[in-house]
């Protein structure tokens, strides 16, 4: 594997954005819609095999206090090999003296334990869709 990091949005192909999301199972927007999400963000990784993407994440920020990780994610075939790990590190070291949340897929919770993220007793969420995220183990 020829593992590159890219930390812009220049030359990304976002039609594989949401490939790549539904493939992992989680939630996707269209081409458009994710571009601007990572284009808005504070931070942002993309994780190469050789000139194929193979995962990325973002992190929106105030750049002082707070932050929050969204769109992580790996495709199957690269999972179990420390790219996650890297992208989340390299998130995390963009945001220093930050705070940050996240909201894990279920079942992957124990991925985030692993890098020393805990649960809050205390989030809460308004969500578009609050059945949907009832529905997938999201909310209570």
């Amino acid at each position: 594997m020829d593992l590159k990091l890219r930390f812009n949005t220049t030359g990304i192909d976002f039609k594989l954005v949401p490939e790549i999301l539904k493939e992992v199972g989680m939630a996707w927007h269209t081409p458009e819609r994710q571009q601007k999400a990572f284009v808005n963000s504070h931070a942002v990784v993309f994780a190469f095999d050789g000139e194929k993407l193979i995962g990325f994440g973002r992190a929106i920020s105030d750049g002082i206090c707070q932050a929050a990780l969204y769109d992580v994610a790996v495709l199957p075939a690269y999972q179990g090999l420390g790219i996650g790990s890297t992208i989340v590190t390299e998130l995390v070291c963009h945001c220093p003296g930050c705070n940050i949340i996240l909201y894990a897929s279920p079942g992957k919770e124990r991925f985030y334990q692993k890098m020393d993220f805990r649960k809050m007793k205390t989030a809460m969420a308004l969500f578009i869709d609050p059945e949907r995220k009832r529905e997938r183990g999201f909310t209570e």
